[in-house]
């Protein structure tokens, strides 16, 4: 089983998410979080295999909160989600330590099978 966090400002998002996510088997969503800073506390309590975050949130953005997460709980890999997919974008998350970069108007299926990568420990 798959351990996951989702990290969005926008609580829409997080439920769509929530609700496609608990449709696959080897899946379970065990925390939420609006915001960079509620992701870490989350994410260094409940110690999840993947972090699935937005990459623009007010205050502390996806990208900080990942370079926070990796150095607190490196045994979790995060996944970001963006609208933005370009080469800067992609370059600051891979220096923060994302696993991966999904563009959020992707296929699902995409996204599921980043997410089960990740959680392998390969790269993406």
């Amino acid at each position: 089983m798959i351990r996951l966090v989702l990290v969005d400002d926008r609580a829409v998002v997080r439920r769509s998410l929530r609700r496609r996510l608990l449709l696959e088997p080897d899946l379970q969503v065990v925390g939420e979080a609006s915001t960079g800073g509620e992701a870490l506390t989350l994410v260094e309590h409940l110690a999840p295999d993947v972090v699935v975050m937005d990459v623009a949130m007010p205050g502390m953005d996806g990208i900080e909160a990942t370079a926070a997460l990796r150095r607190v709980v490196p045994q979790s890999v995060v996944v970001l989600l963006s609208i933005a997919d370009d080469a800067q974008t992609r370059g600051r998350a891979q220096e923060a330590g994302a696993a991966a970069f999904v563009h959020k108007s992707g296929a699902i299926e995409g996204l599921l099978a980043t997410i089960r990568q990740a959680a392998r420990h390969e790269q993406t």
